[in-house]
């Protein structure tokens, strides 16, 4: 049987025979995550309003340096250079910024919505070479296990948060005592869509099992690996939802502080 040899076909940037609005999918990517970077941007810049009672934005957590009472090792270090404005969350933002930004759910998001790499299945996109993974700057990416490790950590640090957000300190006395306010319950579910979006990650599943030829040999890492294929398999949605919920987290703390928002004790 004769072997026929058919054109690959290259298409323009935008070109497509699909009839459908593939367009608004990159347009929402883009935007959503156009509106966080602008926002944590905005907000790391500010260095100020990121507190109130036991209420620590996420984006300052955890607040190595800095005014509040959340505070590791005091006020801002005399070596911070005169030229840089100062602000406690530009010494750990790199962390879960650097998570997200290696993400393997983020990378297809923002290769489509920012530099059209395709911007959609069978659209054109406005280059002819693939360079991949494999080159400067994006070979970089492979660096997203080690970003897991430090995910893990802030996972822990904002849990502390969250039970340190329910303890009320009684300014007459000093004294503190056990409360829920409804930045309580904030702080708590971001904790919990953090976790989510953390503990899904498809580097986490192949840490806990995936490195195994015959995983049922080891019941535990069997279940590990279950656990997390769970949570995998709605990672999208863990990281939209823990996107949008930090985000708000900070915004809310910051109402507070500023006394835009009243923050009504529950309990």
């Amino acid at each position: 049987m004769g072997q026929a040899e058919l054109p690959i076909v290259r298409r323009s940037w935008g070109e497509t025979m699909r009839r459908d609005a593939w367009w608004v999918q990159p347009v929402v990517v883009f935007s959503g995550l156009m509106a966080f970077i602008v926002y944590s941007t905005w907000a790391a810049f500010q260095g100020e309003h990121y507190a109130f009672g036991p209420y620590l934005s996420p984006f300052y957590s955890p607040e190595v340096f800095g005014e509040s009472s959340h505070s590791w090792l005091g006020p801002k270090p005399g070596w911070w250079p005169l030229w840089l404005p100062f602000s406690p969350a530009f010494l750990i933002l790199w962390a879960p910024g650097g998570f997200r930004l290696t993400c393997y759910y983020y990378r297809g998001a923002y290769y489509k919505a920012f530099w059209a790499d395709p911007p959609s299945c069978t659209v054109g996109e406005p280059r002819k070479a693939y360079r991949g993974e494999n080159s400067f700057p994006l070979i970089l990416q492979n660096i997203h296990r080690y970003f897991l490790y430090l995910a893990l950590v802030f996972i822990v640090i904002l849990a502390y948060d969250a039970w340190t957000a329910l303890w009320f300190v009684d300014p007459a006395t000093g004294n503190a005592s056990f409360g829920i306010g409804v930045g309580t319950l904030v702080l708590a579910m971001n904790v919990f869509l953090l976790g989510g979006y953390t503990f899904s990650c498809h580097s986490l599943r192949h840490l806990v099992g995936g490195g195994l030829n015959l995983i049922s040999r080891s019941p535990l890492r069997r279940l590990c690996y279950n656990s997390v294929s769970c949570l995998n398999r709605r990672h999208m949605l863990w990281a939209w939802c823990s996107l949008v919920w930090v985000g708000f987290s900070d915004f809310y703390v910051r109402m507070c502080s500023m006394g835009v928002w009243t923050d009504w004790r529950i309990l």
